[in-house]
């Protein structure tokens, strides 16, 4: 958490005016991961569809590689970046019937 510096200027007797320091402003947005988890339900074919289905960019055969690191270890983290792209992605995977951890703050 970056906090922001401030600084106070008196324009008369009377009154104080609080500036903020422009080089202590930006924050960085928050990101998050979203992972899948292993269940005894959803197939193969069901994770890799339905991971090129929501994550763009994701390719068929990375979705598939992502659905085999699922079964073999439990989980596998198939998307990473801002909070607000992750709570839309999960839920759509959510919604495809996908088993889905809580989404990780980064």
């Amino acid at each position: 958490m970056h906090l922001q510096k401030i600084t106070t200027m008196k324009f008369s007797a009377n009154s104080t005016t609080a500036v903020l320091d422009p080089k202590t402003t930006k924050r960085k947005y928050p990101e998050a991961r979203i992972i899948v988890l292993d269940d005894n339900f959803n197939s193969f074919e069901h994770v890799a569809n339905s991971l090129v289905t929501i994550i763009p960019g994701m390719s068929k055969k990375r979705s598939w590689e992502l659905a085999v690191e699922v079964d073999r270890d439990g989980s596998a983290e198939v998307w990473r970046g801002p909070l607000e792209q992750a709570e839309l992605y999960h839920q759509q995977l959510v919604n495809k019937g996908l088993t889905m951890a809580p989404i990780e703050k980064t």
